[in-house]
């Protein structure tokens, strides 16, 4: 289940977050040097992330999720760069606690919201940009069909440095039956090519 994260969150978001520190690491976004290498601004209280998450939201740019199994905090996902206008676009974002990792739980959230995006909101293109090496993350979205664009050279700082990432992307017309729809059909092995 995806729903939106919420200040009174933080004391499980936090939680998940610490266990998972080194798990995440290597993925996590980090705040690049200032100009003639001035220190970079300081990391965000959870406050102040969910305030602007929020915020974002609020003037359309943005949705931040977290995502529950069985009811517990899992991990979180976030549609941002919300585009309107003759783009129409949005990418997705996303990390998973790894005691659940590898059991379809992203798949299905990534997939969920792809289907809220194009079919309640009227998007038209998302786009996922994940590291090369990051295999896990790359399956979540191979598995659903999302096709690569090719490499974003020094895209994202991550991890303390500026990272090249691999673009996925889909738009509306690749699923006209919903990508949960297509989840299904690719998990039960009735899915193109199968």
């Amino acid at each position: 289940m995806l729903r939106p994260i919420r200040r009174r969150d933080q004391h499980e978001w936090q939680e998940v977050s610490r266990r998972n520190r080194d798990w995440l690491q290597p993925w996590e976004a980090t705040v690049p040097p200032g100009p003639a290498g001035q220190a970079s601004a300081p990391r965000p209280t959870y406050r102040q992330m969910v305030r602007f998450l929020r915020g974002e939201a609020a003037h359309g740019r943005m949705l931040p999720f977290v995502v529950l199994h069985k009811g517990r905090m899992v991990g979180q996902l976030t549609v941002g760069g919300i585009t309107w206008g003759s783009m129409c676009a949005a990418n997705i974002g996303y990390w998973i606690d790894e005691a659940v990792a590898g059991q379809g739980i992203m798949p299905t959230a990534v997939a969920l919201s792809v289907d809220h995006c194009f079919r309640t909101l009227g998007l038209h293109r998302i786009e996922v940009c994940i590291r090369p090496e990051n295999r896990p993350s790359r399956r979540v979205v191979e598995k659903l069909g999302f096709r690569s664009e090719g490499i974003r050279p020094r895209y994202l700082h991550i991890d303390g440095d500026w990272r090249d990432h691999l673009v996925y992307a889909l738009t509306a017309e690749e699923v006209p039956e919903g990508m949960l729809e297509r989840r299904r059909s690719l998990s039960s092995g009735h899915g193109p090519g199968n």
